[in-house]
């Protein structure tokens, strides 16, 4: 279908919307209560594990063999003043372990015979390790807390597997639930100062979350398909709330600047569904390919992140083009009810803001000075990028002293190189090497500990016959820092080979987080080139059909790119630095987690695509009604400003209220997300688009010969001009 089809497609059905708002509100109730039907119908079926590679092929082998050792949960023992063989911190250990008796765990600790590893350099900690071979870690949990109240003079706490990572889980739950119920009141309180309306406000908060809705429940089916991971939830609503918002503001704006023109409401609306309604197919058809190619990275958490927002994006452009018509004609100029005199707004509704028409008109005076000075202070912001360092998650994405279970974890990873994570080496013979495969074994961890790859204690595990077996050695380094990077890579090309790799018939396979990480960010690198010409060639080529011309689509890529190098620019300085470590309230481990560049890079350019077309639509409008291209600019920049900052202002006090939390992932990402806003806000909206289009004057519609061919989608011609 042709863009002029869908176009008049996309008109047709805003009239019948408008014509009929009762027959479509409820066809758009009657999707979004039968979509939830169908994820209460089916559930949502969780990622269980987002491996690649080498790593997702050990815990295959895991899996299938039954390798898996117990886990550990872990009493941690403390004097700055007693020493482990003073009498007071004896009888802690030994009450300990003595409450543990009577469970269902293999103990471990420095009252055993060689039980010196259990003890810290300089003797002032101690551990006491409890395998979980059938006790609850609850139970276990609670008797070693028990015990700290009886020994004054030792501080006794408990961590381990199970407690550390529900502890970990929990308060990631907390801070998201926290986040996702202050951004509806948050995105209101913006919309009232834009708008002066309770009414107005409301309205794009309602489309949002009826998308958002609508898109969790169509997860349900997809995720059968699909996998879906945890962390999906969180983006669904916040890439939902913010093009949603977009969306209807973008209606509700133009409907009531064409009212306030003199137009009669329902020809207000007609021609809000001819322009607007085109704007939003384009926009949201921009952002769905950028998300789009997260598929080419082939891994099943950028699968599960880029199936989500393309289904939620989807589902706001198509409430933004067949219900919101139809609600602001049963509104009529009821959309203004509830105004608020002494809130002062945003006057989205005004064409010709006093401050924009000065900033504006200030640039178009001097373009080359404000191309020069706005370009200059991006590539500033952008330079510190190239020094962008990227790890996995570790249990440091959370701030550790408000959680007792990660804070003791980190004091024991601290004192005990053999607590770090850890590679889970597996392998499988044939049955007649089973005895070669135990040799070869033996040898591997003694040159894994030999070398400085690892640490003792490792822990060993075999299947019945001997024909699988397993080592999870303590990793050198922190197990996010190039040096266990490097063990992992030293262990697949060096070592393996050289011993169990060498047995005829052998599969080996190296996992674990650290080895996780490896594979995760050699898929990424790998398919990065991939997504970058998806996304800037299929965007060209969008860009170029709908506004007929070379220039704006190649402008338009190198000022959205520019908008993601500075935002890429501030998170390195922001969190791989520790300047701002007090005011964030973060610990840097010196990187970026490894999966945020590419993802924010999708976003963003789809975010920022999409205030680029709205705002590029009512300059090309002024363009097709005669304007000059300087008028038109001052047009098309003036009569949007209100709406971009509004929008803006949502997504970024959003987005800052998820760089709030606690962990360090979401951190990052909020920081980005509000970072690229502002600056795409700022400097690429207010400042390099309007003199860039300055200095390019007509060259701005240059179209080759070539492809005059091409559909023609322009809208309607705007009213007669007003004064800029």
């Amino acid at each position: 279908m042709s863009n002029t089809r869908r176009t008049r497609s996309v008109a047709t059905l805003g009239r019948w919307s408008a014509r009929r708002p009762k027959r479509a509100i409820a066809a758009w109730l009657a999707f979004v209560v039968i979509a939830v039907g169908a994820v209460v119908a089916t559930g949502i079926q969780s990622l269980q594990n987002g491996a690649v590679g080498e790593s997702a092929r050990g815990y295959r082998l895991l899996d299938a063999n039954g390798l898996w050792p117990p886990p550990d949960e872990i009493a941690y023992f403390h004097s700055n003043t007693l020493q482990v063989g003073d009498a007071p911190f004896r009888a802690a250990i030994k009450d300990v372990v003595q409450r543990l008796s009577d469970e269902q765990v293999e103990l471990r600790s420095p009252l055993d015979p060689g039980g010196r590893q259990f003890v810290a350099r300089g003797g002032h900690s101690a551990v006491v390790v409890a395998a979980l071979t059938g006790a609850d870690a609850r139970t276990v949990r609670d008797l070693i807390l028990a015990a700290a109240g009886a020994h004054p003079g030792i501080t006794i706490q408990e961590t381990g597997d199970i407690t550390a990572s529900d502890a970990h889980d929990k308060a990631v739950n907390n801070d998201l639930q926290r986040a996702e119920i202050l951004s509806v009141p948050v995105t209101l309180l913006v919309l009232l100062f834009a708008f002066g309306a309770v009414v107005a406000a409301i309205v794009p908060v309602v489309l949002a979350l009826t998308a958002v809705a609508a898109a969790f429940g169509l997860l349900g089916p997809i995720s059968q398909s699909i996998p879906i991971d945890d962390s999906v939830r969180t983006v669904v609503l916040l890439i939902g709330m913010a093009v949603g918002v977009d969306y209807a503001l973008f209606y509700v704006m133009r409907s009531r600047e064409e009212r306030r023109r003199g137009r009669p409401p329902h020809e207000a609306l007609e021609r809000t569904v001819k322009t607007s309604g085109r704007t939003v197919i384009v926009s949201g058809t921009t952002v769905i390919i950028a998300m789009a190619a997260m598929f080419l990275i082939h891994t099943k958490v950028f699968n599960s992140l880029a199936v989500a927002t393309i289904a939620v994006v989807a589902c706001a452009v198509a409430g933004s083009v067949t219900v919101l018509p139809g609600l602001l004609a049963l509104l009529g100029t009821k959309i203004d009810r509830g105004r608020i005199p002494l809130l002062p707004h945003l006057h989205t509704d005004q064409t010709h803001s006093r401050f924009w028409t000065t900033v504006i008109g200030a640039v178009l005076r001097r373009p080359v000075v404000s191309c020069v000075a706005a370009t200059g202070l991006l590539v500033a912001l952008a330079i510190p990028a190239l020094g962008l360092k990227v790890s996995a998650p570790s249990d440091n994405t959370l701030s550790p002293q408000s959680i007792p279970a990660l804070r003791a974890l980190d004091e024991v990873r601290r004192d005990f190189p053999g607590a770090a994570e850890n590679a889970k080496i597996v392998a499988t013979v044939p049955p007649p090497r089973a005895d070669e495969l135990r040799k070869q074994g033996r040898r591997l961890e003694q040159l894994a500990i030999n070398s400085g790859l690892g640490h003792r204690p490792v822990i060993e595990t075999a299947n019945g016959d001997g024909t699988a077996a397993a080592l999870f050695l303590p990793l050198t380094g922190a197990g996010n820092n190039k040096a266990s990077r490097h063990a992992i890579l030293a262990l697949r090309q060096d070592l393996i080979p050289k011993t169990i790799g060498s047995i005829p018939g052998a599969q080996t396979a190296v996992t674990g987080l650290v080895a996780e990480d490896v594979d995760f960010t050699h898929a990424l690198k790998h398919g990065l080139p991939y997504v970058l010409v998806f996304v800037l060639f299929l965007a060209f080529v969008l860009l170029l059909v709908a506004f007929r011309s070379i220039v704006v689509p190649l402008k338009a890529i190198v000022l959205n790119l520019l908008s993601v190098s500075a935002a890429y620019g501030v998170l390195v300085l922001v969190f791989q630095h520790h300047w701002a470590e007090s005011l964030l309230g973060f610990t840097s481990n010196g990187s970026i987690i490894s999966w945020l560049p590419l993802f924010l890079f999708v976003v963003l350019f789809g975010l920022s695509m999409d205030y680029h077309v709205f705002i590029l639509s009512r300059v090309r409008e002024g363009v097709d009604s005669g304007m000059s291209s300087d008028d038109a600019v001052r047009y098309g920049i003036t009569a949007t400003a209100g709406v971009v900052t509004s929008a803006a202002l949502v997504m970024f006090a959003v987005f800052s209220i998820f760089g709030s939390l606690s962990s360090l992932d979401v951190k990052e990402a909020g920081v980005g997300l509000a970072a690229a806003v502002l600056i795409d806000a700022t400097i690429i909206r207010a400042v390099l688009l309007p003199a860039s289009m300055k200095l390019l004057g007509d060259w701005n519609w240059y179209l080759p010969r070539a492809l005059q061919g091409l559909p023609r989608t322009e809208a309607e011609a705007p009213p007669a001009r007003d004064p800029v």
